[in-house]
């Protein structure tokens, strides 16, 4: 099933993790009508800007699959609305800067990204389907003492 020009269900819903634990990882119809709608309002456009494959690492997950990595059952991607990625080659500041720039999203998050190594980390992204919900909020992960933090990135990163 397509949900944009350039992304599938399957991409969206793909998991080593559930394949390997014989866990069902498959959206409900409100899960994936928010799939396809994170699909054509933000990852479409970055794939059509950046001219790339955008490659999923993460993107909907079910509670069976939440609670076995450890990700919280209220994670924006258990509900459909994010997605882990990045664009090999390019720098993800580079990616979520645009993003931040360009498109409507709930949260952008640059996970465990260093500025010496600009092709470090991933970029998150969530998109709500409640238009007026999404605030923009644009995030670096980091690791401090083992514990994730998060800061705010005001302008670019």
């Amino acid at each position: 099933m397509k949900l944009s020009k350039n992304f599938s269900l399957a991409e969206m819903t793909k998991s080593q993790t559930a394949t390997r634990m014989g866990l069902e990882n498959n959206p409900n119809e409100d899960e994936t009508e928010n799939l396809r709608l994170l699909c054509e309002r933000v990852l479409q456009p970055v794939r059509d800007h950046f001219n790339h494959i955008v490659s999923i690492s993460s993107g909907y997950r079910s509670s069976e699959l939440c609670i076995a990595i450890g990700s919280s059952l209220e994670s924006q991607h258990a509900k459909g609305q994010a997605a882990d990625f990045e664009i090999f080659g390019t720098p993800n500041n580079e990616v979520a800067n645009w993003i931040s720039n360009n498109l409507i999203y709930d949260q952008l998050i640059l996970e465990c990204w260093n500025s010496d190594e600009p092709n470090s980390g991933w970029v998150h992204v969530s998109y709500d389907p409640d238009f007026n919900q999404n605030r923009k909020q644009y995030l670096r992960a980091y690791k401090d003492n083992g514990k994730t933090k998060y800061a705010p990135i005001t302008g670019e990163a």
